[in-house]
């Protein structure tokens, strides 16, 4: 199993979201977050006074999926999400060792399915 990790630009939240429901891709967990990469934020004028915005918002999507759909769920997120800009984002792709669910105490593919 795999666990994908990806932090995209909040407004692409739902086009990420349907494209994975319409793959059958189901069982994710959202998080709006703050942080900064290359970016390291910018700077924003309110009212006439300049501020520095350090921290900018993104949205973590989190999914465990089975090893086969790896490389389908990466290209789909890269394929709504890349623009091309600095703040694209990140996906981070890790290994799972083991799964359960608590309610059924089901292991592995099962307990994520």
């Amino acid at each position: 199993m795999k666990k994908i990790e990806a932090f995209i630009k909040p407004f692409q939240l739902q086009t990420v979201k349907q494209a994975l429901l319409d793959q059958g891709i189901t069982g994710m967990t959202i998080m709006e977050v703050q942080g900064f990469g290359t970016q390291a934020g910018h700077h924003e004028t309110v009212n006439g006074t300049e501020y520095r915005v350090d921290f900018l918002p993104k949205v973590l999507i989190i999914l465990v999926i089975e090893d086969h759909l790896e490389d389908t769920v990466v290209n789909l997120i890269l394929d709504q999400c890349c623009t091309g800009h600095i703040g694209d984002g990140k996906i981070l792709v890790t290994s799972i060792e083991k799964a359960i669910r608590i309610r059924t105490r089901e292991e592995g593919v099962k307990a994520i399915r």
